[in-house]
């Protein structure tokens, strides 16, 4: 999981900076603090994900949840089984 966090930060700072947007410029566009922007590019956990979502869609990007192959929810891990 903390690798997911650590892409997705990547990419969020990676996406801002090609659009030539300071983190102030997308904290604006999304609605969000700056500091909130901050955040998400340094992969903090506290993170909201509905305001994740909203810097997301500033950006152009959206988050998708996928099945992976072999998740835990097969082998019954998910569920306490």
């Amino acid at each position: 999981m903390q690798e997911a966090v650590r892409d997705l930060a990547a990419l969020v700072r990676d996406r801002r900076r090609a659009l030539s947007l300071t983190q102030q410029d997308l904290a604006d566009l999304a609605g969000v603090s700056e500091r909130f922007v901050r955040f998400v590019e340094q992969g903090k956990a506290s993170v909201r994900l509905d305001t994740l979502a909203a810097v997301l869609d500033a950006l152009g990007l959206e988050l998708a949840v996928v099945a992976r192959a072999h998740s835990r929810a097969h082998s019954g891990a998910a569920t306490g089984r």
